[in-house]
C-alpha cells in the first residue's frame, strides 16, 4: 500500500474507518485526505471549493477518490449537521478555517464567523448525531496570548490574540473546552474531543497568497528575488506531515485516557524554530536565487517571536518530530520542482518516506502492528 509502512499501528487504527475531514480542499486537508486514503480509510470531505489555483486538492485528483464530498460553507448550520448525521463518522478532523493572519485584518467578521461559529457548529452537529466518535479540532500555535516573552508556549499558557485570526482561534479553543465539559465528559458520552495547536507548516502544494514558501516558489520560478516581510521573526517551522501525524495519533488514542481529551501542541525540534530569514536562506541553498527585504514601514501587528513546547505530546502520545529543518526544506522544494503530472506520486512518496523515517526513529505509531 503506497503512502504508509504497511501493517503499521496507525494504519490499523484507520483502515476501514469512516473519517470526515472539514476543509478537505485546502492545503493541510488535502495532505490529510491523501494519507487517510493510503491507510484504507473511508474518507468524506466537507469544505468550500479549493481556495487557490492551482490547488493541491485538484493536483491529487481527490474529488474522484473520496467516498463523497459536500461542497458547502462551514457556517451553514444545516449543512454540517446533515453531513455528520448522514455519514455517521468514526473520526472527525475539523480543519476548515480562515487560516491567514493578514487576511483576518481585511475580513475580521468572516474570520470570526468561520473559525468560531464554524467550530461550534461542528461540535454541535456531533452532539446532535449522538454517535460515538473521536473529534480533533485543529486550531493554531497563535492561540496563545503572546506578549513577546521569548519562551516556548505550553498548553497551560493563557489564551489570547492581538489579531482577529489569533483571537478567533483562542475563542475556538474555549468553545472546544466548553463542549467537552458540558456535553462530552460523562462516562456514557462516547464522544471524545481534543484540540491540536500546530506550528507554522510548510510543504508541497501550498499555493496560498501571502505565505512565505509559495511566495518564494513563485518568485524563484519567475527569476525574481523573494519578497520577504519581517525577516527577523521567529517561527516554529515544520513539514505539514509532522502535525498531521500528531492529529492522526491523537485521534486514534482519544478513547484511551481522559487526559488525551485536551489540547496538544505539535511543533518542530528546537533547532527548527528559526527566523524567516533562516527559512528563506535555506530555500536558496536548494533553489538558487536571491531575496529582498520588503518589510513595510507600517504593517498590521504580527508576533516577532513564537515557539512551542511539545513536551506534552512527546510524553503522553509518544509523538515526536521526524524531519529536521534542512530536510523539511529539501522535501518541500523538491515537491515544487517536480512536473505537475507527478504531484500525486511524489506526494504519496513523501508520505512513505516520512513514515519510514518515523519507524526508523522508533516512533510507536509507525511501527509494525503486532
Amino acid at each position: 500500500m503506497e503512502g504508509v509502512v504497511s501493517g503499521s499501528w496507525l494504519e490499523a487504527m484507520y483502515r476501514g474507518r469512516r473519517v470526515l475531514v472539514t476543509g478537505h480542499t485546502g492545503f493541510k486537508g488535502s495532505w490529510l485526505c491523501e494519507w487517510l486514503l493510503a491507510m484504507g480509510a473511508i474518507v468524506r470531505g466537507f469544505s468550500l471549493p479549493p481556495p487557490t489555483k492551482p490547488s493541491l486538492f485538484e493536483q491529487l485528483g481527490l474529488a474522484n477518490r473520496l467516498d463523497d464530498q459536500v461542497i458547502a460553507d462551514i457556517r451553514e448550520p444545516g449543512a454540517i449537521a446533515a453531513a455528520i448525521g448522514e455519514f455517521q463518522p468514526d473520526y472527525v478532523f475539523h480543519l476548515a478555517a480562515q487560516p491567514l493572519v493578514r487576511a483576518s485584518y481585511q475580513i475580521p467578521v468572516e474570520t470570526f464567523q468561520t473559525n468560531v461559529i464554524g467550530t461550534c457548529l461542528v461540535l454541535d452537529a456531533v452532539r446532535l448525531a449522538g454517535r460515538a466518535c473521536s473529534v480533533v479540532i485543529a486550531t493554531t500555535d497563535k492561540c496563545y496570548e503572546n506578549q513577546g516573552q521569548g519562551r516556548a508556549f505550553t498548553e497551560a499558557d493563557r489564551l489570547g490574540g492581538h489579531d482577529p485570526y489569533s483571537a478567533s482561534k483562542a475563542a475556538a479553543e474555549l468553545i472546544v473546552a466548553s463542549y467537552r465539559d458540558s456535553f462530552f465528559s460523562g462516562p456514557s458520552s462516547g464522544i471524545f474531543v481534543a484540540s491540536a495547536r500546530a506550528g507554522n507548516v510548510i510543504g508541497g502544494g501550498d499555493w496560498s497568497e501571502d505565505r512565505i514558501v509559495p511566495d518564494a516558489v513563485r518568485a524563484l520560478a519567475e527569476s525574481r528575488p523573494i519578497p520577504v516581510r519581517n525577516p527577523g521573526s521567529v517561527r516554529p517551522w515544520q513539514h505539514v506531515l509532522e502535525p498531521l501525524a500528531g492529529y492522526l495519533v491523537l485521534g486514534a488514542r482519544l478513547t484511551e485516557r481522559a487526559e488525551f481529551r485536551s489540547a496538544f501542541n505539535f511543533g518542530p525540534q528546537g533547532d527548527s524554530q528559526r527566523t524567516v530569514q533562516d527559512l528563506v536562506e535555506g530555500i536558496l541553498r536548494v533553489w538558487p536565487g536571491s531575496w529582498v527585504n520588503e518589510s513595510p514601514a507600517v504593517a498590521p501587528h504580527e508576533a516577532a517571536h513564537l515557539t512551542l513546547s511539545t513536551r506534552k505530546a512527546e510524553e503522553h502520545l509518544s509523538w515526536k518530530p521526524v524531519w529536521a529543518f534542512d530536510e523539511t526544506i529539501r522535501e518541500t522544494i523538491a515537491w515544487y520542482r517536480q512536473p505537475a503530472s507527478q504531484a500525486g506520486p511524489f506526494t504519496r512518496g513523501q508520505i512513505t518516506r516520512f513514515t519510514e523515517a518515523a519507524a526508523a526513529k522508533g516512533l510507536p505509531w509507525a511501527q509494525q502492528n503486532s
